[in-house]
């Protein structure tokens, strides 16, 4: 399957305003979903919010099966969530953890996730243990097996796609440590659904988040949790609504048995609706066909701007993914971006204090993060205004 790049840009009313290398940002949204978040928003001011739900219920209900199908998953296994952080932590933060119990990360960390870690350190007595890299900058899979092994484990807690330097960590292989040590496995999958072909059975994860906004081309404000059937009965969500459990009067509650137990009843329902459609707008073009384009496109930036004197590329892995980091001598990061955003053309800036365990261990990068829908071309304009000293 080949993407029909002329036709996905005629779909994408931001292509002809602006060229759009943020999309490990906020990727900008199809003509279909744009459609939907705002049809529904004016059904809601037309006749109200909740007549509007009723109205809309068979493509607020299309959520599940869409994004379990883009998974490889069940719809009973999908709970949505306001954005990625909350469906991280509301996984997270259901794990029965006791004292003594370690929690196995990596270097890359996102801070986020750190600090809920550290949180837990704090109040919940477990242990954290970042494994190392291996020579080719992805998770050492020795190193963790070493430490599956060493016992106590209770979570292994992997980014997918850092942020920040184009990796992409061996999820499946660390999944099939984890399911052969026992060990529960959380996948932050904030940057690779949407780019990469995303499959939980081939992974072997039993929770992973991502969010809307990102390569999924879907709205801000929206995000999911997949959580494996088996996984669910050990699992209690640390808030409770009645969207989450039943209320059996006169004084006791039942969790529900699917992945809506870690939902809340009141959501962005336009986000929702948007957030199903970006799932099927990805599926129809194919996941495997995205990455093909994505991966292509990243080469091709990487190997141009290499070229470049002055120029420094900075990913990492043998297989980088669409986020493509570099640096330009005698110019601080912040200052090459708005240089480039002054000639129409977008990127953003990655911090070394945005990870929780290499602080202070790399300098400030751009991040130019392509997708299908740019082209060739679209790179040549970012190499021609990049600032040089």
């Amino acid at each position: 399957m080949t993407i029909d790049v002329a036709r996905v840009r005629a779909q994408t009313p931001g292509c002809a305003a602006v060229v759009h290398f943020n999309n490990a940002g906020a990727a900008l949204p199809p003509r279909p979903v744009l459609d939907a978040v705002l049809g529904h928003l004016r059904l809601e001011a037309e006749i109200g919010g909740y007549e509007a739900a009723d109205r809309a219920a068979a493509a607020l209900d299309d959520f599940y099966p869409a994004v379990a199908a883009l998974l490889g998953a069940h719809p009973d296994e999908i709970a949505y969530a306001e954005n990625a952080t909350r469906a991280w932590d509301m996984a997270f933060h259901s794990v029965p953890f006791v004292a003594g119990d370690r929690i196995l990360t990596t270097t890359s960390e996102y801070a986020s996730n750190a600090i809920a870690y550290r949180r837990a350190e704090e109040t919940l007595g477990v242990r954290v243990a970042v494994v190392p890299d291996g020579p080719d900058g992805l998770v050492s899979l020795d190193a963790l097996a070493a430490e599956l092994a060493r016992g106590d484990v209770r979570l292994v807690s992997l980014n997918h796609v850092p942020t920040s330097n184009g990796l992409v960590n061996p999820a499946a292989e660390v999944g099939r440590l984890c399911r052969d040590a026992g060990v529960l496995f959380l996948l932050d999958a904030c940057q690779s659904v949407g780019q990469r072909t995303v499959d939980v059975t081939e992974i072997g994860c039993d929770l992973l988040s991502s969010t809307g906004r990102k390569y999924l081309r879907g709205p801000r404000g929206t995000g999911f949790l997949y959580v494996r059937r088996s996984a669910l009965p050990a699992l209690v969500p640390p808030f409770l609504d009645l969207q989450s459990a039943d209320w059996r009067p006169p004084g006791s509650y039942v969790l529900r048995d699917d992945a809506r137990r870690f939902e809340t009843w009141e959501r962005f329902f336009a986000g929702q609706i948007g957030l199903a459609v970006a799932a099927r707008y990805a599926a129809d073009l194919g996941t495997d066909a995205i990455a093909e384009r994505v991966t292509g496109l990243a080469a091709d930036l990487r190997g141009r701007l290499a070229e470049r004197p002055g120029v420094t590329v900075l990913d990492r892995g043998p297989e980088p993914s669409g986020i493509v980091t570099f640096t330009v001598d005698g110019l601080a990061a912040d200052d090459v971006r708005d240089a480039l955003r002054a000639k129409g053309v977008n990127v953003s800036v990655a911090v070394p204090s945005g990870h929780g365990y290499t602080a202070g261990a790399a300098p400030d990068v751009v991040r130019a993060s392509v997708h299908y829908y740019n082209t060739e071309e679209e790179i040549g304009l970012l190499l021609d205004a990049l600032p040089v000293t």
